[in-house]
């Protein structure tokens, strides 16, 4: 049965070249004129000069701790070739991101131009777009797993157990979610630096539209859509993707005994790798249902895409059940029917749907809650952010309660080892989730193309269609990221007490209840990093455009251009400074805690970060997401008390206000959190050899 292993790295290969095609396909549409061709390519060259003084920086990081973690390996748990592992993880990871960016800037003026004639033409374009970034991330990840666990396998098979061998894996597991909550801190930083500093002095100051071109931060806004959330957002879920895949077969190893084998190992350690690679395919195929009549509705035609990945995946994951594990298989000593296994990962689809639904009701343009939002409005910025707010916090209650019920519903069907099953089941339509949450920054880059290139204004109503269902859509991927980083986090969890060989963790102990406190304690800290970091370079962009305004002569009337480069030096220079402490909390906390503190507190430690950061990341993206429609709808036009109001009212202005609050929440912290709480798992998961010895 080794052909499966070999199969998985096929289809890896095969997801490479349908992305390098679609690619290709986009990169042959109409451009535009030359005006559309500049800004284009003042969006491009900012997007990759960022991703380089970054990665720059991040190469830095990677090296130094990646000669850590070979010296510091001790050979009777680990090995120096997680060193190796990491370096790969961090690279793929920056690969996906960098892809991710490279498509999204050929594909938004593309868009734009498809979008003077057709809105299903320009879906078309952003939507392709989107799916070479989705599919590239999901064959990279079973790529990278696959042909690391076939050369460990062949090179150590016969001294290393299956156990060791998936430790080392975890420092691919590491490399990949480091690197992806830099990029996302980084990202979200400089993006919301541009967004914040562009909206405060345009449009509630100056009054001009949403990415006019006389505004001098409106390029810089831009770049941040790609390197925020389409190449932060690209590492985030290939980080999400390959955590859940590695913590699943770790705790495959819970699972026998089993009749086939497939290179020497256990099927239940496989499995996770072989419905990723069919959710891969599966993905595909159902790209091809997402299609929109003129008049149609762009989000029903995305559901339809996502659901038809779900179904697909679902009948391919019964399939191959019957086909590895035998009838009746152990999990942790207990008899369990192996079809168990396929109810937890329909358990897992099933939660992410259910989920990403409830996330669409709080969030998506015209709902009770976002229309609330827009109420309160009438009576200034205050309360609306007070709207936001309560139901930012209103929004975690339901999620929390699926989640909840998914992972008691898997636990009692199939064990830890379930709950596993259902995050991978979940993760494994990731392709299609990130193709339908990479599509949103395209719509909304083409429509700033569109407004700075003076083209009709009907070219920017269909893309200000396809925007709103955008922030909807990339809502409801950020819902879907945070509910997968739980069920990853407590599989890391679980297999953290494997390794520690701790069977409980008692909370009346002082040291486990002062680790739980402080990882509680921990996504506050984190986020209030992130948002300073957010308010301090927000304040030098908004310094700057005002600048610009007072002093260069004309720019007002158009005559003269602004002063782009220097916007986008400060979203460059105030990312890169700014980053880098949120990063370190999460890598040095569970490392002090854990030597300090000693394991079972190290366990504390992480229940409290999952439990608080969970609900962080729920009430921030969900109220960020809120803010952001009720701005949508007032740009459209809103019937309150009887009577329309439109974008430039005061309602309209105050709106502004919630949504440019609400900015960080949904593209800086919020979304950070949902890494923070699977890398300090891991980083448990990579020290866990070396405290174990501290249990008494």
């Amino acid at each position: 049965m080794e052909f499966l292993m070999y199969g998985v790295i096929g289809v890896g290969i095969l997801g490479l070249l349908f992305g390098f095609m679609k690619s290709a396909w986009v990169g042959k549409q109409p451009v535009g004129d030359d005006r559309m061709k500049k800004i284009s390519g003042y969006i491009a060259d900012g997007a990759l000069a960022f991703l380089k003084a970054e990665y720059k920086v991040l190469a830095i990081f990677v090296a130094i701790v990646a000669v850590l973690l070979s010296v510091l390996a001790d050979d009777k748990t680990s090995h120096w070739t997680i060193g190796i592992a990491f370096v790969i993880g961090a690279c793929l990871s920056a690969l996906a991101g960098f892809l991710g960016m490279k498509i999204a800037t050929k594909a938004n003026v593309r868009t734009a131009e498809a979008a003077k004639t057709s809105l299903s033409k320009a879906l078309d374009i952003s939507f392709g777009g989107g799916l070479v970034m989705g599919i590239n991330v999901v064959s990279l990840g079973i790529l990278g797993i696959g042909i690391l666990f076939i050369v460990y396998s062949t090179l150590f098979g016969d001294t290393w157990s299956t156990k060791k061998i998936l430790e080392v894996l975890v420092g691919f597991s590491l490399g990949a979610e480091s690197l992806a909550l830099f990029a996302r801190v980084g990202g979200g930083i400089y993006t919301k630096a541009a967004d914040v500093g562009a909206d405060l002095v345009g449009k509630v100051e100056a009054g001009i539209p949403e990415d006019d071109p006389r505004n001098p931060a409106v390029i810089a806004d831009n770049v941040g859509d790609n390197v925020g959330d389409v190449a932060g957002m690209g590492a985030d879920l290939f980080g999400s993707y390959v955590s859940t895949i590695i913590a699943t077969m770790l705790l495959g190893l819970t699972v026998s005994p089993m009749s086939n084998e497939i290179m020497g190992v256990n099927p239940a350690v496989i499995f996770p790798v072989i419905i990723a690679a069919a959710g891969l395919i599966f993905s595909i195929v159902a790209s091809y249902f997402v299609k929109v009549s003129e008049n149609g509705n762009p989000q029903k035609s995305l559901n339809i895409g996502n659901f038809g990945a779900v179904i697909l995946t679902a009948g391919a994951a019964y399939g191959i059940i019957q086909y590895l594990f035998d009838p009746t298989i152990t999990i942790n000593g207990e008899l369990t029917a192996a079809v168990n296994i396929f109810y937890a990962v329909i358990v897992g689809l099933v939660t992410g749907i259910l989920i990403s639904l409830v996330v669409e009701y709080y969030c998506g343009k015209g709902t009770g809650p976002v229309q609330s939002i827009a109420t309160q409005s009438m009576s200034g910025p205050a309360t609306n952010i007070i709207a936001g707010l309560s139901i930012g916090m209103f929004s975690t209650a339901i999620p929390t309660i699926i989640l909840s019920v998914g992972i008691v519903v898997a636990y009692e069907i199939a064990g830890l080892y379930g709950v596993a099953i259902a995050a991978s089941g979940m993760m494994a339509t990731t392709g299609m989730q990130l193709a339908i949450d990479a599509f949103g920054p395209i719509a909304d880059n083409a429509g700033g193309i569109a407004e700075m290139s003076g083209l009709p204004k009907e070219v920017r109503v269909k893309t200000d269609v396809l925007d709103s269902v955008g922030n909807t859509t990339a809502a409801i991927g950020k819902g879907f990221a945070i509910a997968s980083a739980a069920l990853t986090a407590l599989a890391m969890f679980s297999a953290y007490m494997e390794v520690t060989g701790l069977t409980s963790i008692d909370i009346s102990k002082a040291n486990v209840l002062a680790g739980l406190l402080i990882g509680g304690m921990t996504p506050f800290l984190f986020s209030g990093f992130a948002m300073q970091a957010v308010g301090k370079s927000a304040n030098a962009m908004v310094q700057e455009v005002r600048r610009q305004f007072r002093e260069i002569k004309g720019i007002m009337e158009g005559t003269a251009e602004a002063d782009y480069e220097k916007c986008v030096s400060i979203s460059t220079q105030s990312a890169l400074r700014h980053m880098v402490i949120p990063g370190l909390i999460a890598i040095t906390f569970p490392i002090i805690v854990g030597f300090i503190m000693q394991a079972e507190a190290l366990g504390g430690f992480l229940a409290g970060v999952l439990v608080s950061g969970v609900m962080m990341a729920f009430f921030q993206s969900n109220a960020g997401g809120a803010w952001d429609n009720a701005k949508k709808m007032f740009e459209a036009g809103v019937d309150i008390e009887g009577k329309k109001y439109f974008k430039g009212s005061d309602p309209h202005k105050a709106a502004v206000v919630g949504d440019t609050v609400g900015d960080p929440f949904k593209d800086t912290s919020g979304p950070s959190l949902n890494i923070l709480i699977k890398l300090v798992a891991i980083v448990a998961m990579v020290i866990a050899p070396l405290i174990a010895s501290n249990i008494h």
